[in-house]
C-alpha cells in the first residue's frame, strides 16, 4: 500500500475519524475518475474566526480546480508535477495548493470548500491519500496536517483522507 503526503509539512489522520475538525464530505473514490472534493472546516480558531483556508493538493491529483465561495477570494498556486499524467492530453503541472481569503468563518459556524479534481493512475485500490488543510485566523491557526505514525496516538491535528476504492476506472 502506497501513502501519498502533499508537503514536507503534511502529516494526518486515520480515515473516517469522527474526531476531525477539517474533513471530506465523502472519503472514498477510485481512481483514475473526476471527484468532487468538498472540504468541511467545523470551527475557528480558540473562539476566533477563521479568514483563510489552505489546501494542500497531493501529487497525483490532477487538473484541479476551486469552486468560487461567495465573500472569500480564492487563488491557485501552480507548478510541475513530478511526472506527466494522461487526463484529456498529457498533463505535467497544474494545482499545488487552493486558498481562500478574505472572507469570514465564525468560529460557531461550519463551511465546505470545494474543488474537482482527477484522481490519477498514480493511486490504487488500497491507497491512503493526505490533503493537508491550514485555516488562519486573527492570531493562529489551526493546521490539520499531521500523519499517523505507526505504533503511536492518533495525531491532535490530522490531515483529512482520502481513501482509494476499487471502481470502475477512468470516468468524468
Amino acid at each position: 500500500m502506497k501513502t501519498t503526503v502533499l508537503s514536507a509539512l503534511a502529516l494526518s489522520f486515520v480515515a473516517g475519524s469522527a474526531s476531525a475538525h477539517a474533513s471530506l464530505d465523502v472519503s472514498k473514490t477510485a481512481a483514475e475518475t473526476s471527484f468532487k472534493f468538498v472540504m468541511r472546516v467545523t470551527h475557528g480558531c480558540d473562539g476566533q474566526a477563521t479568514h483563510t483556508v489552505r489546501i494542500d493538493i497531493p501529487e497525483g491529483l490532477v487538473s484541479v480546480k476551486p469552486m468560487p465561495k461567495a465573500g472569500w477570494d480564492v487563488s491557485v498556486e501552480t507548478g510541475p508535477y513530478a511526472r506527466s499524467y494522461d487526463y484529456h492530453g498529457p498533463k505535467s503541472e497544474g494545482a499545488k495548493s487552493i486558498t481562500w481569503t478574505n472572507g469570514t468563518l465564525e468560529d460557531w459556524q461550519y463551511d465546505e470548500f470545494v474543488f474537482r479534481g482527477y484522481v490519477s493512475d498514480a493511486f490504487a485500490p488500497g491507497d491512503t491519500v493526505y490533503i493537508p488543510v491550514v485555516q488562519t485566523c486573527e492570531s493562529g491557526e489551526n493546521a490539520w496536517v499531521e500523519l499517523p505514525q505507526e505504533g503511536q496516538p492518533r495525531p491532535a491535528h490530522p490531515a483529512p483522507t482520502l481513501s482509494i476504492i476499487e471502481g470502475a476506472g477512468h470516468s468524468h
